[in-house]
């Protein structure tokens, strides 16, 4: 049941238009510390046992989480360099970036060093730090661009302190916190069964598309060896020819968009379905950036498991981290590129040879050299169209399932920013038996793409 609170006053932050009459508003500076961190001092030291510390960079911010570290930074490197520590109960909020990235916020349960394109929110006693977040989800459209004007790119802490801020006292901002985390909790849930369920209807596609451009459809076609491992035997009249002779690795660099151009980074596209969701208009861009055109292959070569595969279906740009690859259409039809070069055991095999622990990438001179299976183009669009009629079903099923999960998460913004702007009261709110809340479960909430492009989030920079 809906409760609201007995009275309001007008709220003089410009985000809020109305809040309980009893709570205070102030700018963050004034409730916590806001910069890139806090230097450790030497009892710290003996605080984490192991002698490490997880370095966070801006793409591992999400609205709920931080996800794994991408490294563990060794104290006496820590002391000894710019990198400096936020002790947990902190809050970090994405300064720059494309798309979502700005503006996003995560609540640290743990201390952890962040590279400079985060802030670091330290609060003092009068400011809960999972309050804060709530709060910062709720005012996202409005922070993620406050105090920028004219040219300025990217948030700073400066920006960041000066943000109006909303004060319930410590003891309703508590329950607040428990009120949303108990929800999240079932939200949560909801999510990664809706994700389990996606998960189990792509692999049933991937199964269809992978015998179809390996074995093609005729059952009773004689078949040969075809002397590769991951492959095994292929139609008897079936090509075998390197990548590299099918298609060309297109490498026209630019530091321009123009504005019917789109632009596409790692996080623009899905993994194993090659749906992308590009940004349009004007784009800032942190290095150069390649030029596609329609129809052209993007593969993303920063870790290939992830099989970021695309056709792209208009003229654009794309981050280094995708190869763009233009096929011999007299040859190998773009489309079927695009499905062959998304074969699990294509995947699995570009995968195989990457370099690099903390970000493995495949190169051009491997991929290039595989050896794949080509029908002749009628054959290829007939397989293009068994593609589409047996897959038409399960798509339908994932972009229903996709829909709900985006339905559950504007229902949840919704709830944050009623809750914690004091629309709706929950001080008389009283836990149930299935509002239990798990740490780890609640990672569904986070952001439904598992990587960012780290050469776009400052990974390896100077602190």
């Amino acid at each position: 049941m809906v409760v609201a609170y007995s009275d309001y006053r007008v709220s003089d932050t410009a985000w809020a238009a109305r809040i309980p009459a009893h709570w205070r508003t102030a700018r963050l500076r004034y409730v916590a510390r806001v910069c890139n961190g806090t230097t450790p001092s030497r009892d710290r030291f003996d605080y984490w046992s192991n002698g490490t510390v997880p370095w966070l960079a801006s793409g591992q911010v999400n609205d709920y989480i931080v996800r794994k570290a991408r490294e563990l930074v060794t104290l006496p490197a820590v002391k000894e360099s710019s990198l400096r520590v936020l002790p947990a109960g902190s809050v970090i909020l994405g300064m720059v970036g494309q798309g979502k990235t700005r503006g996003m916020s995560a609540y640290l349960a743990i201390d952890a060093t962040i590279n400079q394109n985060l802030a670091g929110i330290t609060p003092a006693k009068e400011l809960d730090g999972r309050y804060l977040h709530y709060m910062l989800i709720a005012a996202y459209d409005f922070q993620r661009n406050y105090g920028r004007g004219g040219n300025q790119a990217a948030l700073n802490c400066a920006i960041v302190g000066s943000f109006p801020t909303l004060l319930p006292p410590r003891p309703e901002q508590d329950q607040i916190v428990a009120y949303l985390r108990a929800q999240d909790a079932h939200i949560a849930r909801f999510i990664k069964a809706k994700r389990e369920l996606i998960k189990l209807l792509t692999e049933q596609k991937l199964r269809i598309i992978d015998h179809a451009v390996t074995r093609g459809l005729d059952p009773s076609v004689k078949l040969k060896p075809s002397g590769i491992e991951w492959l095994g035997e292929v139609p008897v009249h079936w090509e075998l020819r390197r990548l590299k002779f099918l298609a060309s690795n297109t490498t026209n660099q630019t530091t321009t968009k123009a504005s019917d151009e789109i632009y596409l980074a790692m996080e623009h596209v899905q993994s194993w379905t090659g749906v992308a969701r590009p940004l349009e208009g004007e784009v800032e861009f942190a290095s150069t950036v390649k030029r596609f055109v329609a129809d052209d292959v993007l593969f993303g070569k920063l870790r290939p498991y992830l099989a970021k595969v695309t056709r792209a279906k208009c003229n654009g740009v794309c981050v280094s981290e995708f190869l763009v690859l233009r096929s011999r259409k007299e040859i190998i039809l773009p489309a079927y590129l695009e499905q062959l070069l998304r074969c699990k055991r294509a995947i699995d095999l570009i995968n195989s040879s990457t370099a690099g622990a903390k970000m493995p990438r495949a190169d051009w001179t491997f991929i290039g050299n595989v050896r794949l299976p080509i029908p002749c183009k009628d054959e290829q669009e007939a397989i293009l169209d068994y593609i589409e009629i047996e897959t038409k079903d399960l798509d339908a099923a994932i972009a229903r399932t996709e829909e709900e999960i985006k339905l559950i998460r504007e229902y949840r913004d919704r709830l944050i920013a009623d809750v914690v702007t004091g629309q709706v009261d929950v001080r008389g709110w009283q836990p149930g038996p299935e509002d239990v809340v798990d740490d780890a479960a609640l990672a569904a909430l986070g952001d439904d793409q598992d990587d960012v492009s780290d050469e776009e989030n400052g990974y390896g920079e100077e602190n």
